[in-house]
């Protein structure tokens, strides 16, 4: 597998038109100390790592990994996304399908010649259905860390939110490697549970034939403490380190896509629908 090359970290280099045009900086994204949304962020995150233990994962892995909850179309989720706001997201507060097509916009743009990479964008959140079939955004939305090991400081409140997670005060679990051996690889390490991870699981559940990369990127991007922080690397493994530049490039178009100035989502589908009918076509369980 060859590594791609991509220099700097590239979302710390790309700004939209849009971002100049609205009078925005990089800096206005993720905030996470202040902010007109910054209650109900703090509550989904404080409930996230008070909650989110190992055994947590492991259960919600048997409960969701085998695709048996529903039976539906690609297109037919992201339209399902119409009813869910990202509680844990301190930027927007509009339906998360109005997100999935800018990102996938934001994609095609830089690389038109990547389809598999633009349908990655359209797709990476539909994972947050679970939000509509029971389970609270704590254990669908937010960023993603392991569970298992120590929790490290660059995850998102970590000072605050863990002093009622068990595992915390675990000591087989709260050394750096915990479960783990040093560079096991990301494959083999428990995420807390969220979209990123059962978006993975019915991607290869369906068999889509979306490329390794592109199912990397879905099921890790979220992962800010790692692709962002540089925290985790004593767990990653060659595999994860050649797939690294590909979640970089992809969380620069997810993170700085987003605006008010929302697509006409009717317009985009029938080209997006397309790229569906390539990679993951007909009607997938869920």
């Amino acid at each position: 597998m060859r590594v791609v090359n991509m220099g700097p970290d590239p979302s710390l280099v790309y700004r939209p038109e849009y971002l100049l045009q609205e009078g925005k900086d990089k800096s206005d994204f993720r905030n996470f100390e202040s902010g007109d949304l910054f209650d109900r962020v703090f509550n989904t995150y404080r409930l996230m790592h008070k909650n989110q233990t190992l055994d947590f994962v492991k259960h919600k892995h048997a409960e969701w990994a085998g695709c048996t909850h529903s039976a539906m179309t690609v297109i037919e989720s992201i339209n399902c996304l119409d009813q869910l706001v990202d509680e844990s997201d301190p930027d927007v507060d509009f339906a998360n399908s109005f997100h999935a097509f800018q990102t996938a916009e934001g994609i095609r743009r830089e690389h038109p010649d990547k389809d598999w990479f633009q349908l990655v964008g359209l797709i990476h959140d539909i994972g947050k259905i679970m939000g509509l079939w029971g389970e609270p955004q704590w254990a669908v939305v937010g960023d993603t860390y392991p569970v298992g090991c120590r929790f490290q400081n660059s995850i998102v409140f970590r000072d605050s939110t863990f002093v009622e997670n068990s595992d915390d005060n675990d000591i087989t679990l709260n050394t750096e490697c915990g479960i783990y051996k040093p560079h096991c690889g990301l494959d083999n390490v428990l995420m807390s549970w969220g979209h990123d991870e059962y978006l993975y699981q019915v991607m290869k559940f369906n068999q889509c034939s979306i490329p390794e990369e592109g199912l990397y990127v879905i099921r890790f991007h979220s992962f800010y403490p790692w692709h962002s922080n540089g925290d985790y690397m004593h767990l990653c493994n060659e595999k994860d380190l050649m797939m690294l530049p590909w979640v970089k490039e992809f969380n620069k178009f997810d993170l700085y896509t987003k605006s008010t100035d929302l697509p006409d989502v009717e317009q985009l589908k029938p080209y997006y629908q397309s790229l569906i009918d390539k990679y993951c076509p007909g009607v997938l369980h869920w």
